[in-house]
């Protein structure tokens, strides 16, 4: 065979292959039956419009569900140079006291904590608003307080190399502690959920937090609402080390706390812990 009937055989079956995809991607071919590429490519990256709507719509309705919609919390966390702790530590005191002892500002002060074990030189503050409203006034207020931002740029910025804001719900069943002197230590226990699954995370620890309580004092229960999405945050107070892991193993001979464990496994992407030391100005001890 010719160089030529080579040729004419190999665009015969060219045009073949390409009505066969014509067929098998629809009968027209023309522009208006196609998604156009740059359409294609930015729902891949990032997402469809629809898609995003209804993540956003998922998450809002969880919220009214399982929150308790009372208080918003902020999640603050400073990762401070090792060489700058005592400078951190005196004007994160005069900061986040000052902050809760203002009456113009109405924020509270859930506690303060710097970590033990995990990423160390990092410092942990959760503070309480009156909702979002609450919220948005204190940081309209913060912008013309006559000492506060003064603190937070000249002392503590300078000792920080980052720093990461989250704010968070409590779970309606599990709400933060009020104010104690308990001593210990505390665990933050961070878990980040598969997108869709916070309704099932909530119906597992409701019924596991109550196997857990009976040997451990649980200090507060937040899902993010703004930063970081699908995570959620459990807070636990421990005599010691060595008490923590007694009463970890209590809990699997209580009815139903394996039950949890299994459920809440196939849930979570990842998760983390932190072992924290209260602060001295902290309302967690």
């Amino acid at each position: 065979m010719n160089s030529r009937s080579l040729l004419s055989r190999g665009r015969l079956l060219t045009q073949r292959n390409l009505s066969t995809s014509r067929v098998i991607c629809g009968s027209k071919t023309d522009s208006s039956s196609h998604a156009s590429p740059s359409g294609i490519f930015s729902s891949l990256l990032h997402g469809s419009e629809q898609a995003k709507a209804e993540g956003e719509t998922e998450i809002h309705q969880h919220s009214r569900l399982i929150g308790r919609n009372k208080y918003v919390h902020e999640l603050v966390s400073h990762a401070v140079k090792p060489d700058c702790r005592e400078q951190y530590r005196a004007a994160a005191e005069e900061y986040f006291a000052g902050l809760a002892k203002d009456p113009s500002l109405k924020v509270k002060l859930t506690g303060s904590w710097e970590t033990l074990i995990g990423p160390v030189d990092n410092f942990v503050h959760i503070l309480e608003y009156e909702n979002y409203d609450g919220y948005d006034d204190v940081m309209r207020k913060l912008q013309t307080h006559p000492t506060l931002p003064g603190i937070l740029n000249k002392q503590i910025l300078p000792a920080v190399q980052s720093r990461h804001s989250q704010l968070m719900s409590e779970f309606a069943f599990w709400p933060s502690s009020p104010p104690r002197q308990n001593g210990g230590i505390y665990e933050l226990r961070s878990y980040q959920l598969i997108p869709g699954r916070l309704l099932e995370w909530e119906h597992a620890w409701k019924r596991g937090l109550e196997a857990r309580k009976r040997f451990v004092q649980p200090a507060g229960g937040w899902f993010s609402q703004v930063g970081t999405l699908h995570e959620v945050h459990h807070l636990w107070q421990y005599p010691n080390l060595a008490e923590r892991k007694l009463t970890r193993e209590q809990a699997w001979n209580v009815s139903g706390w394996s039950h949890t464990v299994q459920e809440t496994v196939k849930l979570a992407q990842s998760m983390k812990c932190s072992i924290l030391l209260p602060c001295a100005w902290s309302t967690l001890k």
